[in-house]
């Protein structure tokens, strides 16, 4: 996590390189194969052929000097892919020597709870062979990587290759990489581990050109003929460096005999070792990895000797988190895989993980000001274009730009050295570039609580100190075509921005997130549930600050003073298309499970006059709220007069996922949960296509898909995950996982849509889908969440923290901004133990 990414397709292609950040190099290295040369009864029977299926698209003319003149002979018909993430399995049985079955396991070190492996930059691929037949056997597997990250810089030219005999037998080739564009070099290793029964060798340099010194073909010759190469090779030392507009490639062969009815495993790993990150307007952070392992190009060995020497190590970690999950009877099959392989993401999310110690020198590599413009064209177009503006920057009068980004710098250092896990970042999805979007990350994030706990904290610090933060350059909304301030204090920022994360948030630039009315109680509620899941007192009191300002500027949109959030009359939350009027199911529910938090945590941090004035809001609020949108059956969409006010929305339960999951008491009794779980079941998932694509966003009380927008057409993936975890909070697990499986269907499933490992946002009916790789399906994690049989560390204040209330003549004001007017307890409150505050009991 967080050291770039490598995708490897099913039929075993190499794809989707983003070892810079932000950019998605989608094509195949064609290059970048396994392959394998069989030959038995003294050379008389010979095999030959690519680990590959088909004839895969970029490969050039059959004559010529590149890879079209190697063996791609598999057709793939007894040949079957299995992925259970961080683990996939390819099984050729009798390809392409009937007689010889081989299967590849493939090993990338995602370990929960370990902060170190999870960070490493490599991935293992175990190959065993079986040998059927009444013959001896002499194998030979192929590891071929070409010095290239895709892209422009495929071809950039000053490549060098090197290679290198290391320790306990682990001998490869180092690929050095000069990236295009000034960006931080990559160095690759390719690697297997010789033992008593395996023989490797090199090939440090072959090209795709006739004019190469080695060609594609002479390398592919070489191989079929001898199975191996010259032992010489180790010591020739560094290639010469490529020329622009030629590849060098890279060969590792691993040689061995395989007795009749014998068996034989041979070991490749591949990793990089890129130190650097650096983003658009030109900071540069050091990786997390390199806390183990320092910042030198050849840690790149170092990472490819211990993936080949730990990997059965990282086995049985693996193993042992994912086993009681597998072997849990009553959990159905097809959620038990789609539940790890949605955590591909928190890998090929574009993640970036810097270490802590980098801090320090992390404007030391930029001689531009922290306040460029956004709309820079020194940015690559993949990020710069896609939410351009133009800003006025305001300065002090010593020139400074404003905003609160000295004091905040100041504050980066991690209060506890054991909780240092550097900073991470992931994306909202690889079209949508923006880092930790707010919204979305509400759902995704119980996959970081439940995985890497010190992360999600680490998220939500780094959101509290920006709550508390402000950025008064100027910026124009798209959608209305006005202007205002960046950030705003006391509003949550959307996401942490895309050129120059933590310093220049707010990339969104649709509409003015700092009006929304789900970010602030978004936050609210994911810090509680945080701080209950990991009972971290030091957490709770170091972000409480921000939650009562996100609760205290909240209370600017309850303009008719009813303690009720209203909307805009304009897409103010996460559905930015899907405009609401008035009161909001979603953003009201959010709002009352926001109330209830917050009055639940000042009363387990001491803070007990805003826990009273929580108090009071919601009780009011509570009774407007479903006044106005209880039908007898679910929550309108809105209160408005519009043609879809009435619709069914799949989410509109929102806060009561979060109030559930965070162990507080329901916001509403049993009947109207279940009522409205049920609704949305029978119509949102039932009436589209069966139940077999997910719960459409908005339908309506007539049986018809709302079509007001895209939005409310649309089935959101994530959404959907959120939906049934909320519907197993309430009891309803078979009607959950029927939801659910309608992702599973129509995103993974061979009768899909073919979206593995790029789940979308969002599809409709019609199959058409939005923004491939998307964050808010890690939601899925949330519906393992509820199935835990403790959810919380933290029990949620003995008596109901919404009863015991003393009416005072303060209580109706709703809209009060200090903590006098609140209701009054006719004891005094108990002093708790663990209180931040002073207490004078």
């Amino acid at each position: 996590m967080g050291s770039g990414s490598i995708s490897r397709g099913f039929r075993g292609e190499f794809r989707s390189f983003q070892i810079l950040p932000g950019i998605c190099e989608t094509s195949p290295v064609m290059a970048n194969q396994f392959s394998i040369f069989i030959s038995r009864d003294g050379g008389n029977k010979k095999y030959a052929s690519v680990l590959a299926s088909g004839r895969h698209e970029g490969l050039g003319k059959s004559g010529d000097h590149g890879i079209s003149s190697w063996g791609w002979n598999l057709t793939g018909q007894h040949s079957t892919y299995h992925a259970l993430f961080p683990r996939a399995w390819t099984i050729y049985d009798g390809e392409p020597d009937p007689e010889l079955k081989v299967s590849c396991r493939q090993i990338s070190p995602f370990i929960p709870h370990n902060y170190k492996e999870s960070s490493l930059p490599t991935a293992v691929f175990v190959y065993t062979l079986v040998n059927t037949g009444k013959e001896r056997a002499k194998v030979s597997l192929l590891f071929t990587w070409a010095n290239s990250i895709g892209g422009i810089s495929h071809l950039s030219g000053d490549h060098v290759n090197e290679p290198f005999i290391g320790e306990d037998g682990v001998s490869g080739v180092l690929l050095h990489h000069k990236t295009a564009k000034d960006n931080p070099p990559v160095t690759y290793a390719i690697a297997a581990c010789e033992t008593q029964n395996v023989s490797v060798s090199v090939l440090p340099c072959f090209g795709l050109t006739e004019e190469s010194c080695v060609t594609a073909k002479d390398m592919w010759g070489k191989m079929t003929e001898d199975g191996y190469f010259d032992r010489e090779n180790f010591s020739k030392g560094p290639t010469m460096s490529s020329s622009p507009g030629d590849t060098h490639c890279a060969a590792v062969s691993a040689s061995t005999w395989v007795e009749p009815h014998g068996k034989c495993t041979v070991a490749f790993a591949v990793a990089w070792s890129s130190p650097k990150v650096k983003f658009c307007k030109g900071k540069s952070y050091n990786r997390r990895y390199t806390k183990y392992y320092g910042t030198s190009e050849r840690a790149a060995e170092d990472l490819v000797h211990d993936a080949l020497t730990n990997y059965k190590l990282w086995e049985e970690e693996i193993e042992k988190w994912q086993n009681p999950i597998l072997r849990d009877d009553k959990l159905p099959e097809w959620y038990k895989f789609t539940l790890f392989n949605e955590l591909y993401f928190l890998v090929a999310g574009g993640t970036v993980w810097i270490d802590f110690d980098a801090l320090a020198q992390k404007a030391t590599d930029s001689g531009s000001s922290r306040f460029v413009d956004v709309g820079s064209r020194d940015c690559d177009e993949t990020t710069s274009d896609r939410y351009p503006n133009k800003e006025n920057l305001s300065t002090t009068e010593n020139g400074e730009p404003k905003g609160c980004f000295t004091s905040y710098n100041k504050a980066m250092d991690p209060v506890n050295d054991t909780d240092d896990v550097g900073r991470f970042l992931y994306l909202e999805g690889v079209e949508y570039i923006m880092w930790c979007t707010y919204d979305v990350h509400f759902y995704a994030s119980f996959a970081l609580l439940e995985l890497f706990p010190k992360i999600e904290l680490s998220i939500q610090r780094e959101f509290a100190k920006a709550v508390l933060c402000e950025d008064d350059r100027k910026v124009k909304f798209l959608a209305e075509g006005n202007w205002g301030i960046r950030k705003v204090r006391g509003a949550v920022p959307h996401d942490l921005g895309t050129h120059d994360p933590w310093h220049e948030m707010n990339a969104y630039n649709i509409h003015d997130t700092s009006r929304w009315k789900d970010l602030n109680p978004k936050f609210v509620l994911q810090v509680y549930r945080d701080f209950a899941a990991t009972g971290d007192f030091s957490f709770g009191t170091e972000v409480w600050p921000a939650v009562r300002a996100a609760m205290e500027y909240m209370e600017q949109f309850d303009r008719d003073n009813d303690c009720l959030i209203e909307n805009d009359g304009f897409p103010d939350q996460t559905y930015d298309a899907w405009t609401v009027h008035g009161i909001s199911a979603y953003c009201g529910s959010l709002w009352l499970a926001a109330l209830q938090a917050a009055a639940a945590m000042a009363i387990q941090l001491g803070d007990t006059p805003f826990a009273e004035k929580c108090k009071g809001k919601f009780i009011k609020a509570k009774t407007v709220y479903e006044d106005k949108l209880w039908n007898g059956s679910y929550f309108n969409y809105d209160s408005g007069s519009s043609s879809n006010s009435k619709s069914i929305q799949a989410d509109q339960l929102a806060g009561q996922w979060y109030t559930a999951s965070s162990g507080l008491p329901d916001l509403f009794n049993s009947f109207k949960i279940q009522s409205s779980l049920q609704k949305i079941f029978d119509f949102n998932v039932m009436k589209v296509r069966g139940g077999r694509m997910g719960a459409v966003n908005g339908m309506h009380p007539n049986g018809k898909v709302d079509e007001t927008c895209m939005q409310s057409r649309e089935i959101w993936s994530g959404v959907t995950y959120g939906v049934a975890a909320t519907m197993i909070l309430a009891g309803m697990e078979e009607q959950a996982f029927t939801t659910a499986e309608g992702i599973f269907i129509a995103g993974w499933s061979e009768e899909g849509f073919g979206y593995s490992f790029q789940t979308p946002e969002a599809w409709t009916i019609g199959g058409h889908f939005r923004s491939l790789i998307y964050m808010r399906p890690l939601s899925i994690w949330g519906m393992q969440f509820a199935l835990s049989s403790s959810k919380t560390i933290l029990e949620a204040p003995k008596v109901n923290v919404m009863d015991r209330i003393i009416e005072s003549p303060h209580t109706a004001n709703c809209s009060s901004h200090n903590g006098t007017g609140v209701k009054k307890i006719k004891s005094k409150a108990k002093c708790f133990g663990n209180s931040v505050f002073h207490c004078s009991c």
